[in-house]
């Protein structure tokens, strides 16, 4: 007979009593069995046996069928002596039905026994492995015995057994016991596994009882159902192919459907774990498996990168977009893990399936060895992740490179650069050499530095290189420009140019990396960079990068230099784009130059008449004239922005910048085309950078475009508002003070700008453009981080970014409440005046969320958020123990605190305090109030710390307020109640030793001349009267105030355990521990005021109660 585990939580102090013997009472009920019997015993033995060990389970597994075979009557051509030596041993005549009964009596005992026990898995492991083996020599016996009956069908004494079995598990899948409802299904699982032919009738009630069992509460059931499920996809199959008449909705639908349901959807990722790693991989639902790359649960997301992707075979099966998310989430997912296993996929599973068409070695030496490095492969596989689209800047290609050039050294060491690689450079190629570049010149290791010197060209023959893919590029520009898109070789030439325009991007990357001390290589890099930068049809991110490299060549001291280059080159790029070689064209030419000049004049001069157009212009040539002027101006706006943000200095002493701000920004600016304004605006940001008093200048005009422009606009006006403060933070500092003003006048007065600042922040929050509430969040939440904005601004924003943050309309901007999920509390945690700024204005933000939560229709009242999670994270932002510096680690080990570290706490009490007594609080309002009360944290010792003193006037006016509250029962139930008086008595110890241990601290240094110190031989038990008035002496009240009140925490107990929600009172409600003191309501008037408490005498004290009065009241009130 099995053990029973269970038992041993029987080992249970009496007081305990009927609870503990409830608790461990078996979950299935044990029916009456009769007498011992001698095969109890055996098949009882053996089942004990078999729970202690796996190792002896097949021998028991013969001892067990030995007693089984005594059981059964033995054909008459089988030989009997096993059998007779059997019978003899058991001393009674036992049928079939008693040895299943005996074991179908140990099976209940096994569903009893806790899923935290592996003795149940070892009975299970037992159990099935006899079903099986006992079938398979019945089935091999029935086959010999006759042969004309089939195997499939017969019915022998082991599948009798099961069935029994079966049937008994089946009625226990009900249990209301969880571990009963686990091990039931679990067996059953275990069974139908071991043993896949079954009965059809059990098989069609397994196949009801799982589905309902799917949707268990417990978790460990769900599992043991779901795993059963999957043994039966193929004859669910075949039953939706005869059609399954079945009427239950609980089964309505394939188990396929079932499965999938619950791997997307089921609460427990234990749950989707095991259905994930389990489920048969077929083409009806890859994509759903391929899906769980984006779970929640990091375990699941290495499951799909580990196991399932590895197995599907050849990733070419695959589309372009499939390949490219599973491709994008693994390499940068959170989870170390995943990130490993994508690139262990990239660079091994799909390498391997792009070099095995390369590979021709025999198949003994591809099984002994991995295939040698093979480039053309390298090419493949990145071509197959298209390489052009995803080796963009911030690209997932340049991921996957990164983590291939750092886990396949031997491609390391293969890789040549030699000129048969750049005479056939594409784009794969190309980004093979920009990555190994990169990686090597980011490797702290000297030898890659060393390896990327011998691997690439000098600079001259890089030159040459460079020169030819530049060429060819605006070659293949210009066949663009002539061809219309409904040509036929359109799409293909427009694909040429945009493969070519990676290669050239991706070189001019390598050039910024290269060293330029031959001065002969220097100079002709130096003069490609100038030509190509003056070529007008070259694509923007290649001059973006072409002016860069030029920038680098110049120096830090050839600035200068720098911007008369990007000047002469506006000059080129303007005289390229409107030359043309017809006359009438070259009047349109002289046309466009006066335009142009007309629009870099200054904005005070009037512009100057247009000369008269030697020629008509058609309608068409009209457009054609004002598209031409897009592209000048934008082309070179596109230019001045990139000079900007590759500038320094001070622009105002740089006469060909402030010719560029004048002559091309400042008309830019005012132009009414939308592409030009933009980029001008943006010019004007970068150039406001570089000088405050263009800055200065301009800032009215960033805040008017901002009210009156689109939405564009307002995003980039954002952004150059947050930069100009942050580089310039003086301008929000506040005025001087005037010399010569009065006392009065002297204070100084805030600068104009801080409220039309605060202004745009707020304006932009609350911004029905998801774009632009999203920018305007980040750049305040750099200008509060960095403490440029004032206190009374930073406060406004805050309380903005709090109701922003737990409004339940910000749901539908998720990256919005992400980027305050973060900003909130590392805003508060930073430092201390953040935290203390933050409990200013905690009262009304709670007031404001109540009055969004009244004027929410109840459609929509339950996607506000509730009042636990929103006092729980305000707890958390205003606690100092968390700031940044608050707590350090001692010699002794143990960590410290500051004493400042809870002034955001005390003081936020003190706030909830005064407004819960107010009358005009309400009991809606005063509820979460008090909640919020009880999660904050003040240390109850009484010990005098550094900064202990600075706290006790805040300490004592908390004390007043709880104790004004203690009186009013402002408490909402009991739970508050209690722990207002809690908080009470806290506060009256701590402050009376910290009053204590003043005195004594000031009559020592007065006494300490005649102060003779005796020896100490026993220090004696301190009593109530040895205590000092201090000690026993409460705080007197504030002023009253009418209406209820609620009350504060205390240190000891941060009331994170006191739940929102009301609570009954108990019997112990109020009961103190011992040698606490506590104020007693009802006996107030036996206990005299004193008068001559050491603290403020401003307000009357009320008397305290010491512990021989709580325990006589207590007796008394038995009696």
């Amino acid at each position: 007979m099995p053990g029973r585990p269970s038992a041993r939580s029987t080992r249970t102090s009496a007081a305990s009593g009927t609870r503990s013997a409830r608790q461990s009472s078996h979950a299935v009920e044990i029916p009456d069995e009769g007498p011992v019997s001698s095969l109890r015993t055996k098949v009882a033995q053996v089942f004990a046996d078999a729970q202690k060990t796996v190792i002896a389970q097949r021998k028991l597994v013969g001892a067990l069928r030995k007693v089984h075979e005594a059981c059964i009557p033995p054909p008459p051509a089988a030989s009997s002596k096993r059998g007779k030596k059997a019978r003899a041993e058991l001393q009674g005549d036992f049928d079939e039905d008693d040895f299943n009964n005996e074991v179908c009596r140990c099976v209940t005992r096994i569903l009893a026994i806790k899923r935290s026990e592996s003795v149940g898995d070892r009975l299970i492991r037992f159990l099935c492995l006899y079903v099986k083996l006992a079938d398979a020599e019945d089935r091999k016996r029935m086959a010999v015995d006759e042969p004309d009956q089939g195997a499939g069908d017969a019915d022998t004494p082991a599948s009798r057994l099961e069935g029994r079995i079966l049937h008994t598990a089946l009625d226990f899948l009900n249990a209301r016991d969880k571990s009963v409802r686990c091990r039931a299904a679990q067996l059953i699982m275990n069974v139908v596994k071991h043993n896949p032919i079954i009965d059809e009738d059990i098989y069609h009630l397994i196949r009801i009882a799982m589905f309902k069992r799917v949707r268990d509460k417990e978790p460990s059931v769900r599992i043991q159902a779901c795993m059963c499920l999957m043994l039966f996809l193929d004859e669910d199959d075949e039953d939706q192919d005869e059609g399954d008449d079945d009427s239950d909705d609980e089964i309505a639908g394939g188990i396929m459907e079932k499965l999938l349901d619950i791997m997307i959807h089921d609460p427990s990722a234990e749950v989707r774990r095991a259905v994930l790693g389990n489920i048969p991989l077929e083409p009806t639902n890859l994509n759903h498996l391929l899906e769980r790359g984006r779970e929640a649960d990091p375990a699941a997301r290495r499951i799909v990168y580990t196991k399932i992707l590895p197995t599907l075979g050849d990733f070419r099966h695959m589309n372009l977009v499939t390949r490219d998310k599973i491709l994008r989430w693994g390499l940068r997912d959170r989870d170390d893990g995943v990130r490993k296993a994508a690139g262990k996929l990239f660079r091994e599973h799909w390498l391997e399936n792009c070099v095995a068409g390369r590979d021709n070695r025999s198949e003994e030496e591809k099984e002994a060895s991995i295939a040698p490095p093979n480039i053309e492969a390298l090419s493949e596989l990145l071509e197959r992740i298209d390489v052009i689209q995803s080796g963009e800047e911030d690209g997932m290609a340049h991921e996957a490179m990164r983590g291939f050039w750092e886990g396949r050294p031997d491609y390391r060491e293969a890789i040549v650069f030699d000129h048969d690689f750049w005479n056939n450079l594409d784009g794969e190629g190309a980004f093979i050499a920009r990555t190994f570049n990169d990686y090597c010149r980011s490797a702290e290791n000297s030898s890659a530095i060393d390896m990327i010197e011998d691997k690439m060209p000098e600079i001259t023959m890089f030159a040459f290189i460079l020169q030819k893919h530049l060429n060819k590029l605006m070659e293949l520009a210009h066949e663009v420009a002539s061809l219309d898109e409904n040509e036929e070789h359109y799409d293909e030439v427009t694909e040429q140019f945009e493969e070519q325009d990676f290669q050239v991007q991706q070189l001019l990357h390598i050039s910024m990396t290269l060293d330029y001390t031959d001065e002969v290589g220097r100079r002709q890099m130096y003069n490609i960079m100038r030509e190509s930068i003056a070529q007008a049809s070259l694509p923007e991110e290649c001059t973006r990068l072409a002016i860069e490299v030029l920038r680098q060549m110049c120096g830090s001291r050839g600035e200068s230099e720098f911007c008369a280059l990007i000047v002469e080159a506006i000059a080129d790029v303007r005289d390229s784009l409107v030359d043309n070689p017809d006359d009438g064209d070259a009047e349109s030419m002289d046309d466009g130059e006066e335009s142009f000049h007309s629009a870099r004049s200054d904005i005070d001069r009037p512009v100057p008449a247009m000369k008269k157009k030697a020629k008509e212009l058609s309608p068409e040539e009209e457009v054609e004239r004002a598209l031409k002027e897009i592209v000048v101006h934008s082309k070179c706006l596109h230019i001045t922005m990139c000079t900007l943000q590759n500038v320094h200095g001070d622009i105002e002493p740089n006469a060909s910048l402030m010719g560029l701000v004048n002559n091309l920004i400042i008309p830019a600016v005012q132009s009414h085309d939308i592409p030009i304004r933009e980029r001008g605006v943006i010019c004007m940001g970068l150039a406001t950078l570089l000088s405050k008093k263009l800055a200065m200048e301009n800032l009215d005009l960033f805040f008017h475009i901002f009210t009156k422009g689109h939405d564009n606009l307002k995003e980039i006006v954002v952004q150059i508002l947050a930069d100009v403060m942050i580089t310039y933070p003086q301008l929000l500092a506040p005025l001087p003070t005037d010399p010569e003003a009065t006392t009065e006048d002297a204070e100084p007065k805030p600068s104009p700008l801080v409220r039309p600042m605060t202004k745009v922040l707020l304006k932009g929050l609350k911004s029905d453009n998801k774009r632009i509430a999203l920018i305007t969040c980040m750049a305040a939440s750099k200008l509060l981080l960095l403490g440029v904005l004032p206190p009374a601004s930073t406060a406004e924003i805050m309380k903005a970014f709090t109701l922003t943050y737990f409004d339940p309309e910000a749901a539908v901007n998720p990256a919005l409440r992400q980027a305050l999920s973060y900003f909130l509390p590392v805003f508060c945690h930073s430092k201390l005046k953040n935290a203390q700024l933050m409990a200013h204005i905690v009262v009304p933000i709670m007031s404001k969320l109540l009055i969004m939560r009244d004027e929410t229709l109840e459609e929509e009242a339950d996607d506000m958020v509730a009042w636990p999670v929103i006092t729980a994270h305000l707890s958390e932002w205003t606690d100092g123990r968390k700031v940044v510096g608050a707590t350090e680690l001692g010699l002794d080990g143990k960590i410290s605190t500051s004493a400042e570290a809870e002034v955001p706490h005390v003081y936020l009490s003190i706030e909830i305090l005064e407004r819960a007594l107010t009358n005009t609080c309400s009991k809606d309002e005063r509820k979460p109030l008090l909640s919020l009360l009880s999660k904050l944290s003040i240390a109850p010792s009484s010990t005098t710390r550094k900064g202990e003193e600075s706290n006790l006037e805040s300490l004592s006016t908390l004390h007043a307020l709880v104790a004004e509250a203690v009186e009013a029962k402002l408490g909402v139930d009991a739970t508050q109640r209690n722990y207002l008086a809690k908080l009470e008595v806290s506060l009256t110890k701590r402050l009376g030793e910290v009053e204590q241990v003043t005195q004594i601290q000031d009559q020592d240094e007065d006494d300490a001349d005649d102060t003779v110190v005796p020896p100490v031989s026993q220090e004696p038990e301190v009593t109530l009267a040895d205590l000092s008035q201090a000690d026993i002496t409460e705080l007197p009240d504030r002023t009253r105030r009418q209406g209820n009140a609620n009350g504060a925490e205390i240190g000891d107990v941060d009331g994170s355990e006191i739940g929102d929600e009301d609570e009954d009172d108990t019997m112990l409600a109020g009961m103190q521990g011992e040698g606490t003191r506590m104020p007693l309501e009802d006996d107030t008037g036996d206990v005299t005021e004193e008068d001559e408490s050491e603290f403020p005498p401003k307000k009357r004290s009320r008397p305290m109660v010491t512990e021989a009065d709580i325990m006589e009241s207590l007796l008394a009130s038995e009696m």
